[in-house]
């Protein structure tokens, strides 16, 4: 998706990829994956003011990915999935204590997506976030 030119086929191909999310055996990993591909900016959004946050088709025709847009891309992913609807998810920012970085995390349920500020890729760690002072937490309205 991320390297076609044109908006319709960017938009086009995202759908192709959220169908597959709906049977696919672990689609946060696909989500995360697939997120992992697109190309790399260093500042696109401001995390902090949520009035910011491009929507899901602004992020796709935008096409600019920052650490915090690509954690927003695997969100909006997911959330347009059957298979996610009526699934809670938040965003938190926070400050990973032990390496003194901003990191932003994705909850969803009980399943837990990390990215760090220094990092080009995304986790998904399941495990409790004892390590990360949490300093803004954003609920996410249902998009499906």
């Amino acid at each position: 998706m991320f390297y076609k030119h044109k908006y319709e086929d960017r938009l086009a191909s995202w759908s192709n990829f959220r169908k597959t999310l709906e049977t696919c055996e672990n689609p946060i990993q696909e989500a995360i994956n697939y997120y992992d591909n697109a190309p790399q900016v260093s500042i696109n959004t401001d995390p902090w003011d949520q009035n910011t946050w491009p929507t899901p088709w602004q992020l796709v025709a935008e096409n600019q990915y920052c650490n915090f847009c690509k954690l927003l891309g695997v969100c909006y992913s997911l959330q347009l999935t059957n298979r996610f609807t009526g699934k809670d998810f938040e965003i938190y920012i926070g400050t990973d204590i032990e390496k003194s970085n901003t990191m932003y995390v994705l909850q969803i349920e009980t399943d837990v997506v990390t990215v760090d500020q220094n990092s080009n890729n995304i986790k998904n760690e399941i495990k409790q976030l004892g390590n990360v002072a949490i300093e803004k937490r954003y609920s996410l309205p249902k998009l499906n």
